[in-house]
């Protein structure tokens, strides 16, 4: 656990970016309100993560999920952002099973061109150039032989 504070406090370039995002071109923000923008969000994630935490220990698991962080915030009273919020976690959702989807495409394309390959009777590209190099090396050899050939003659 952190020894103060200020330890947990977010990065100050994340909170910048956030700010910046959030407020109309040419709105300055003084060091001072990002500071205080900082530890306000600290705090916010700080307290949703510990109502979080009560959710998963009262379904006795020691891991947070996306639901017990929704009824955290439900708890806290920020039903205004339950919407928002619950698009967001569906939309991760998504783009993460689409990810895992196109990852084991590509792992049954490669697989399958590996089978393909071996069933024809042809070699696969690696096989090709392993056997390129090895000829590659086995002219230099012979060519060392018939150096010495002619220095025996």
């Amino acid at each position: 656990m952190a020894e103060k504070i200020e330890d947990l406090n977010l990065p100050n370039a994340v909170i910048t970016r956030i700010i910046k995002d959030a407020l109309p071109d040419g709105v300055n923000v003084s060091k001072e309100a990002r500071a205080a923008i900082s530890r306000a969000a600290s705090v916010f994630v700080l307290y949703a993560t510990s109502c979080a935490n009560n959710f998963a220990l009262k379904g006795k698991r020691k891991t947070l999920n996306g639901t017990d962080v929704i009824a955290a915030v439900q708890e806290m009273e920020f039903e205004q952002f339950m919407d928002q919020l619950k698009d967001s976690w569906e939309a991760f959702k998504k783009e993460q099973k689409d990810k895992k989807d196109a990852a084991e495409k590509r792992k049954k394309t490669k697989e399958g061109e590996k089978a393909e390959g071996s069933s024809t009777g042809q070699p696969s590209q690696d096989e090709v150039n392993t056997s390129t190099e090895a000829a590659g090396n086995t002219d230099s050899m012979e060519q060392g032989e018939d150096k010495e050939d002619e220095q025996e003659m």
